[in-house]
């Protein structure tokens, strides 16, 4: 089992406020990205296509997932319909996303964060009947673009509260890209006081720069389940100022680079990179994609 493990949300939030692309093209993305060794990637968000139309086609990309056995494929929801219509397609493992501050929870889902939270039991008890698991992902865990600074012990009062709603896992999320790694460090021991023995993943943005430094602060504080998307690509459509994921392959660099195994060969990924570049028509957000990757002596090929 590799050192860390990063989940690819690329397909999800790495397209959510692009132009829809189509299906095909959506499966082509995921076979690179399975092609690249990651086993974890989340595939889809089942939402309100009029909200999110980039990721209308959910129940059509899950219904091919059974191409790629052994990857451990999840989507994201946002409240009992969403769960419904997953569980439906087949999808078993679920995120569902609490909003840290009531401005952001009431532009993205139309309800207050209290709201959202309460909804985490019921969801539980759904998944969980159905024989899945549910993650609960907190965002706006540093700063909400509409209620300002998020104070980390309201980050703190939702895990335990997820926690004790019968959430499998955690998970915090810079959704807007505003943390620094002294903030980083800060929410993740506040959710490790309350929660000690739950799996904690960490979704970072890039927005300000600070996404590599952050995920490292992570890893220093115990952290072994990161987020990222190929190209850097991604970003919130209900939160202004949202920009793009951490890059796959900068993460997969950064984290090898350091001696840490994350089972994911950079140059697969620097190619689906590339792939979904083409896919959705701009050029990705990735330093090392435009740079290349390790150097190499000129006779031993090119330097992806």
């Amino acid at each position: 089992m590799s050192a860390v493990e990063i989940r690819e949300v690329g397909p999800r939030d790495g397209l959510q406020i692009e132009d829809p692309i189509p299906t095909e093209a959506k499966l082509e993305f995921i076979d690179a990205l399975v092609a690249t060794g990651v086993g974890r990637i989340e595939v889809t968000s089942f939402v309100s296509p009029r909200a999110v139309p980039a990721l209308a086609d959910a129940e059509a990309v899950a219904a091919q997932l059974d191409r790629w056995p052994g990857v451990e494929f999840s989507a994201l929801v946002a409240g009992r319909g969403g769960v419904g219509r997953a569980l439906r397609a087949g999808v078993r493992r679920l995120e569902y996303v609490v909003s840290a501050s009531d401005g952001h929870s009431i532009a993205n889902v139309g309800r207050d964060s209290a709201a959202s939270v309460a909804l985490i039991a019921p969801i539980a008890e759904q998944v969980h009947a159905a024989g899945g698991t549910l993650e609960v992902i907190i965002a706006i865990a540093f700063d909400c673009p509409f209620d300002g600074r998020t104070p980390p012990q309201r980050v703190a009062e939702i895990a335990a509260q997820a926690m004790a709603s019968g959430a499998d896992s955690l998970a915090i999320a810079d959704t807007v890209g505003t943390a620094s790694p002294m903030r980083t460090a800060e929410v993740i021991d506040r959710v490790r006081a309350v929660a000690p023995a739950t799996e904690l993943g960490i979704h970072l943005h890039n927005t300000r720069g600070q996404g590599l430094a952050n995920a490292w602060t992570a890893y220093e504080h115990g952290v072994r389940r990161f987020d990222s998307a190929a190209g850097g690509l991604g970003g919130c459509p209900f939160a202004p100022g949202a920009s793009g994921n951490i890059a796959t392959e900068e993460l997969v660099y950064m984290f090898s680079d350091g001696g840490i195994d994350t089972g994911i060969d950079i140059d697969r990924t620097l190619d689906a990179a590339r792939l979904v570049s083409r896919l959705v028509g701009k050029p990705a957000a990735s330093n090392l994609l435009a740079a290349g990757g390790r150097l190499r002596p000129s006779n031993e090929g090119d330097n992806r």
